[in-house]
């Protein structure tokens, strides 16, 4: 077995949409993800299209034995100007193949966004992961990451006359 990672790059942009997609799907029941936009592929494909060329950003693509596999982005974010560390990596779109789970491969993917991080100069690591997620919130603990907060969401009704 033959794990790669590697930055993504402008022609991988069906791969990494098509696994982003499979992300937000995974987490339909989630309050956050279960309205998925009408016309989610195209706006991907732009989103993507943006964030594989940013400079302050990576999308890692892993593969195995050649077939893309997992995506991780990273990003190098300003922390409040009244915090240290005063710039850190942000990490989001973390998503592994349901089959290719428990391989390595996320660990792979961390693994090159550390040496992506430590080459900007970044010393901490951020992301948010489902509350109801458990084992992606073991698998992130595994990492060394330790929750320090908890976002939460609350509808609003349409006012009225809308």
């Amino acid at each position: 077995m033959s794990i790669t990672v590697r930055a993504a790059r402008a022609s991988d942009l069906d791969t990494v949409v098509a696994l982003r997609l499979a992300l937000l799907r995974e987490h339909g029941s989630n309050p956050l993800f279960e309205r998925l936009h009408p016309d989610a592929e195209s706006r991907a494909r732009e989103l993507y299209r943006t964030h594989l060329t940013a400079p302050d950003q990576v999308i890692l693509l892993a593969k195995r034995d050649g077939a893309p596999v997992g995506i991780l982005r990273c990003v190098h974010a300003l922390s409040s100007p009244l915090l240290l560390p005063e710039a850190y990596a942000y990490l989001s779109s973390a998503y592994v193949v349901p089959g290719e789970r428990r391989l390595g491969i996320l660990k792979a993917l961390f693994d090159k966004g550390v040496r992506w991080c430590q080459a900007r100069g970044l010393s901490e690591f951020r992301l948010y992961v489902s509350i109801e997620d458990e084992v992606a919130r073991s698998a992130w603990s595994a990492l060394g990451f330790t929750p320090v907060e908890e976002l939460r969401i609350h509808r609003l009704a349409p006012a009225e006359g809308e």
